[in-house]
């Protein structure tokens, strides 16, 4: 599958792990066609038209993921279409909660939109006859209930009912527009690869990618202030770095006989332990208050699938400590 001469799309390349997708591309020889929302902001298009081989080897075009359409140029040629614009949608356009929605508006305001947005994109690439799609959703795609010892892809599937009886309608968002997802792709014989992220770290691209989770507060701890948390949450959370993350979007491509769903995360930690790695990192950082209950077991998974790619994931200390030194190294700091 892997051709210098291929082609390859990524919708939100400006995004935190579009523009990771993207350099990794360019760094593979490919000729990549990026899409932004707006090719006049100075502070996107100028640092991805500076990554090597750009010059040569990256076009960047206007598309609006509500706009079908505006999509046919940037897909022409394509032999693949990487979706990484699927944003989670925290509020309504009003600015309303999605926790305070009752469903009809959850639907329409914080699903309905990512996912005809994916199949817009999804409709224009077939159209254009691009048949490999590898689409960025969330392991929060993956909670089945109950709850089971281990996940897998193939298996456990979130229910979308449950989540949005619990107004969780960002969460449902990925397990809606997945199902949608796969089930266009077999009508129109698209080969179809589903990657799963949560935590993103590592370094980024842009500098507004700075004001993101996790990035900003792991530089709030740098600086001695307080970090995300006040007290530390008896939960675990997922985590990959965006290096590793584009690899395996890569991979999934480059690979003629992947298709399905893929965990992206290396593993999941509890908040305790991540904390307490960070410590190791920043002695004098501000440590948030302890748990005073049993700690809950970290979300376990089958990671089978995912190493069948043959991507090897950097671990959770090895990411902590190279997310911290990078923003330590202060990056962008010549264009303050």
């Amino acid at each position: 599958m892997k051709n210098s001469k291929n082609t390859l799309c990524v919708v939100g390349a400006s995004g935190l792990l579009g523009s990771n997708i993207l350099k990794e591309a360019l760094a593979r020889d490919y000729t990549v066609h990026g899409t932004v929302r707006d090719l006049d902001a100075p502070d996107k298009a100028t640092f991805l038209n500076a990554l090597p081989n750009a010059a040569e080897n990256l076009k960047l075009f206007r598309a609006e993921m509500a706009e079908e359409e505006s999509f046919n140029s940037a897909l022409s040629g394509a032999d693949c279409v990487f979706i990484a614009c699927l944003i989670p949608l925290y509020a309504g356009p009003s600015g309303k909660p999605a926790r305070a929605m009752d469903d009809e508006q959850g639907y329409a305001e914080i699903i309905m939109p990512t996912v005809n947005g994916c199949l817009n994109i999804m409709r224009s690439a077939a159209k254009q006859g691009v048949k490999n799609v590898v689409i960025c959703s969330s392991t929060s795609s993956t909670n089945p209930v109950p709850p089971v010892p281990i996940k897998n892809e193939i298996d456990h599937w979130s229910n979308e009912n449950e989540q949005c009886r619990a107004k969780k309608y960002t969460s449902a968002t990925k397990t809606v527009m997945e199902k949608a997802a796969i089930k266009f792709a077999a009508e129109n014989e698209q080969r179809l690869s589903i990657i799963l992220p949560t935590g993103m770290y590592g370094p980024v691209l842009l500098p507004g990618h700075m004001n993101g989770n996790p990035h900003i507060w792991l530089k709030s701890l740098i600086n001695g202030e307080e970090g995300r948390h006040k007290k530390v949450p008896n939960d675990s959370t997922s985590m990959s770095h965006l290096h590793d993350l584009a690899a395996l979007f890569l991979a999934a491509y480059e690979d003629p006989k992947s298709s399905g769903r893929y965990y992206g995360v290396y593993d999941s930690w509890h908040w305790q332990d991540i904390y307490a790695e960070l410590q190791k990192i920043l002695p004098n950082m501000k440590m948030p208050d302890p748990i005073t209950e049993p700690p809950v077991a970290p979300t376990r998974f089958d990671f089978s699938r995912r190493d069948s790619l043959g991507v090897v994931m950097r671990d959770i200390p090895t990411l902590l400590r190279q997310t911290v030194e990078w923003i330590q190294s202060d990056p962008f700091k010549s264009i303050k």
